[in-house]
């Protein structure tokens, strides 16, 4: 969804003539964040209708934060290279391979259980969005990796392989690296994160499976890693994989940015001094956002943080306390402890939409029926996960209500319009309120990928907290 091209700073007296005057006048895309106070206090972004479909032409953005950092791109828009020779995949695709991401998640946090799993790789999970270019070996090849706060496990597509996905780039090929080695059976890494059955001669051999029945197996690994060309990461710890297949997308393999200890960002540790990261995924497929290592001394001058909070997963996931949603400026009528679940709510890149306890989402979905419906808007049938749509045919503007989630110490993080309205397709000319309930009150609530757009999400590890700041990247 298009680069917002700037805000109405018109007094709350301004008429909706002047706001569409304008939009006529602007170019295609985000017309601004327009704030009004309609005696109720009502706030609206004023959003053309065309920013929200997908476009075919990749849009220049603006420079990173720093020199260091990596570019994102989305594996399915027209910026990567990545894309499927088949077109990217379909709206029903999308949302069964996020369902079945969830439906993981939820396998893997047993409702309302008071557990701790152990970390070990192989735990199923879905794949990311979002991409990032980096090299390996040395000399060091350059290869394109999908990246998942939701998961710590590395890997890459090796030579030989037995059964292999196509992938865009020629497979990593470790015996024309200098510095690649084979992580063996007796070594602590492999009772920590290789297979229990480690009997193939001596190299410590890894699995990962995920929920879309994805899989990659084959030997763990240490190879030197360049993140920029002035950073490389030695001894850097990945699963080689020689048998491999799924929906991967052409990638040629996933590094995994969760709390554990053998993620990229764990490792990189040595380099930066923390565990810490940021990370801004842009307003649409069609434009790029960046990924930086660092913690805190990332974050922009705008930041805002909340506190991460202890969870029952495997030690890779980051939970944040999310106790409130305000639309329109005006808190939904939903209690704190309607957003709390057995489960707690974490923050993750590879899930697309958020999903909320179902209290909290019924509280959320009729604020947001009310605010539409004091401009008119006609609703369009449902489009599961989504039940709350709109029918935009006929209209060239759209004014969104303004969504602000609201976090235990009184952090509020509002979200940008791409994050609160979703459209796939131009021929209908519908869109949907991005977020969908869990259908149990005590099952894992996610802040998904969506509702990050353009915000610096900021993973401060070394001090348990995670910052947003606004208009991070385009």
């Amino acid at each position: 969804m298009a680069s917002l091209v700037r805000r109405c700073m018109m007094p709350y007296g301004c008429c909706l003539a002047a706001l569409l005057a304008l939009a006529a006048l602007a170019s295609p895309g985000r017309l601004g964040a327009a704030a009004a106070a309609e005696g109720s206090g009502v706030k609206w972004h004023v959003v053309s209708v065309s920013s929200l479909l997908p476009s075919a032409a990749c849009t220049a953005t603006a420079a990173a934060p720093n020199s260091s950092a990596l570019r994102v791109v989305h594996r399915h828009g027209p910026c990567s290279p990545l894309r499927s020779r088949g077109g990217p995949p379909s709206h029903a695709e999308i949302m069964g391979r996020d369902q079945e991401r969830l439906h993981a998640m939820h396998r893997r946090v047993p409702k309302g259980a008071n557990v701790t799993l152990q970390a070990r790789w192989g735990k199923p999970l879905g794949t990311s969005n979002y991409y990032i270019s980096v090299g390996l070996g040395t000399p060091a090849r350059d290869l394109s990796v999908e990246f998942d706060t939701g998961s710590s496990q590395s890997w890459v597509q090796c030579k030989p392989c037995a059964d292999c996905y196509e992938q865009h780039d020629p497979l990593f090929d470790p015996s024309k690296s200098a510095t690649y080695s084979t992580v063996s059976c007796a070594a602590k890494e492999c009772r920590e994160f290789g297979s229990q059955n480690c009997s193939s001669g001596n190299n410590c051999r890894y699995e990962v499976s995920y929920a879309d029945k994805s899989r990659t197996t084959g030997t763990l690994a240490r190879d030197t890693l360049r993140l920029t060309p002035a950073t490389t990461v030695r001894g850097f710890m990945f699963g080689c994989g020689h048998n491999d297949a799924g929906v991967f997308g052409e990638v040629d393999g996933l590094f995994g940015l969760g709390r554990g200890k053998a993620s990229l960002s764990s490792q990189a540790a040595v380099v930066y001094g923390d565990a810490g990261f940021s990370y801004c995924l842009p307003s649409s497929s069609s434009t790029v956002g960046y990924l930086t290592f660092g913690g805190a001394a990332a974050a922009p001058a705008n930041a805002q943080f909340t506190a991460m909070v202890s969870g029952q997963d495997d030690g890779s996931w980051y939970y944040l306390n999310l106790t409130g949603i305000k639309v329109g400026g005006k808190a939904i009528k939903a209690p704190s402890a309607a957003f709390a679940t057995a489960s707690g709510t974490i923050i993750d890149s590879g899930t697309a939409f958020s999903r909320l306890p179902p209290r909290a989402y019924a509280a959320l979905r009729s604020a947001f029926r009310r605010a539409m419906a004091k401009h008119g808007y006609r609703r369009a049938p449902a489009s599961p996960p989504f039940d709350t749509c709109y029918d935009l045919s006929g209209h060239e503007v759209v004014r969104v209500p303004s969504v602000v989630l609201v976090f235990a110490d009184r952090t509020a993080v509002a979200l940008d319009p791409s994050g609160v309205l979703y459209a796939w397709d131009e021929a209908s000319q519908a869109a949907c309120l991005a977020f969908a309930p869990n259908t149990d009150e005590t099952y894992l609530g996610v802040l998904g990928n969506v509702q990050q757009r353009t915000l610096a999400v900021v993973y401060d590890v070394g001090n348990r907290r995670v910052g947003f700041g606004a208009k991070g990247c385009a």
